[in-house]
């Protein structure tokens, strides 16, 4: 078998902080300009993301920044560290980049940086990557998330024609984190403060509870790993949604760090898949 040619490392780019406001008590919005964000284009999905890339503590890299280089040069334990964002706008006239970055004091990584960045400060980030809009011939549409959705069925909601139905569900930690979005006359959207409960306890309630609508649904579920597998199968299994109508993936797991959970994310989504995609067999 011939041997596979190593796959190429990704082109970074950088972005400079222009401002940085903070919308809610868990959540800081950074808007980044430069070179990098005026070179990309991030207006064909609603979920575009982005990943930032951060330095170990201690480490620097030779200008200019070279991933493969780096690749090559730095043991692994030295390469930058990768923290996966949505867009949440892009301004292609001004050349900017809207993040909306999920803080909890100083726990994690991108957080507290975005909560100290200042006009002035570098990152450098790759992408950008997507993969959903909603599809405006859908009868009606479903959005399910937490805070780390949030971001995406934002964008997704003020992307819907002003004809659009459906139904969004967004967890948050209280009703202080709630923001203004504008949707659809014909489209509820539900603020659902944890308030205490269990992560996605909320959000599962809702969508089990939910009236569904008659027709084509096209639906956008995201957010922590076990809440996700639980919706994914009452959506696939007892709704009947096809698999090809539905954007589902667990952005996080708890008791997981990010590195953790990515690393065993493909196979957790592949096996999960063939578990409730598969028939139950007769007794």
């Amino acid at each position: 078998m011939a041997e596979q040619p190593a796959r190429k490392a990704p082109k970074a780019h950088e972005a400079r902080v222009v401002r940085t406001e903070r919308l809610t008590p868990h959540m800081v919005r950074v808007v980044l300009g430069g070179e990098g964000p005026a070179g990309i284009a991030a207006d064909e999905y609603t979920d575009h993301y982005i990943k930032l890339l951060f330095a170990p503590d201690g480490v620097t890299y030779p200008e200019p920044f070279d991933m493969e280089q780096i690749r090559a040069e730095f043991p692994r334990e030295q390469w930058p560290t990768t923290r996966t964002y949505t867009v949440r706008a892009w301004d292609r006239a001004q050349g900017e980049i809207t993040v909306d970055f999920v803080v909890h004091g100083d726990e994690g990584l991108a957080g507290p940086w975005a909560a100290r960045a200042r006009a002035g400060d570098t990152v450098r980030f790759l992408g950008p990557g997507g993969g959903y809009a909603p599809d405006a011939a859908a009868d009606w549409h479903l959005m399910v998330g937490d805070e780390s959705a949030l971001p995406a069925i934002a964008a997704s909601l003020e992307h819907l024609p002003e004809d659009a139905v459906g139904h969004a569900f967004i967890e948050v930690e209280s009703a202080d984190d709630e923001q203004k979005i504008s949707v659809p006359p014909g489209v509820e959207l539900r603020w659902l403060p944890r308030a205490g409960r269990p992560v996605g306890d909320a959000l599962l309630t809702a969508v089990r509870e939910l009236d569904f609508r008659p027709g084509d649904v096209h639906a956008f579920v995201h957010g922590e790993a076990g809440f996700v597998k639980e919706l994914r199968r009452h959506l696939r299994l007892e709704r009947g949604v096809p698999r090809e109508r539905l954007s589902i993936s667990g952005y996080w797991r708890l008791g997981k760090t990010d590195e953790a959970w990515r690393a065993i994310k493909r196979d957790w989504n592949d096996q999960v898949e063939r578990e409730q995609e598969t028939p139950p067999t007769a007794a």
